[in-house]
């Protein structure tokens, strides 16, 4: 986050996060095992440096190995995929000089892969925290804006602390120049 006296930006992680790294490594190796346990149990010839699956019998342990994985294999793709593609990942700029706020994301590919957000500093109204505490912790700060819907400013995932949250908000609506509301 930084800030000078005319712009005030936050850069925004999406889901290059250590995290999905690890779930992606994870998934990569339990599909690649499994998959190779499959062909091996139908090859009749051990793929496999940590055990040896080509005495299984292919139908049905090999079968059910291949099933998972094929699966485990795609997770594993898709958390690469988004990984690499940083889905989520931006920043929100506030900017005096063009009196303009600037929300930006990226999304999955397609005609939509670059989000963005724009309006007049005149219209935000102030600055909202969002938290409920309980077994699904939820903790944002959204932009109140004239005639729309909350924006929301921080990232998905896991919940920033109380303490951070509160920083956030208040660095920014100080900067605006606007009410920091449920805290």
């Amino acid at each position: 986050m930084t800030s000078d006296r005319l712009i005030f930006r936050q850069d925004v992680l999406g889901s290059r996060r250590f995290s999905n790294y690890w779930w992606a490594v994870v998934s990569s190796i339990g599909g690649i095992g499994f998959l190779l346990a499959g062909i091996s149990s139908y090859l009749h010839t051990n793929l496999l440096i940590v055990s040896d699956t080509s005495s299984l019998q292919f139908i049905p342990q090999g079968v059910a190995l291949l099933f998972y994985g094929i699966a485990g294999s795609l997770v594993a793709f898709y958390q690469w995929f988004t990984v690499i593609l940083d889905i989520g990942g931006g920043y929100n700029e506030f900017n005096k000089q063009t009196n303009k706020v600037i929300i930006f994301r990226w999304g999955f590919p397609g005609k939509n892969r670059r989000i963005e957000f724009t309006c007049p500093l005149e219209d935000v109204q102030a600055v909202k925290a969002d938290i409920q505490e309980g077994l699904n912790t939820k903790r944002k700060l959204y932009l109140r804006v004239k005639q729309r819907r909350d924006v929301p400013l921080t990232r998905v995932g896991q919940p920033v602390s109380l303490s951070q949250l509160e920083n956030e908000g208040a660095q920014l609506a100080s900067f605006l120049g606007v009410p920091l509301e449920g805290l």
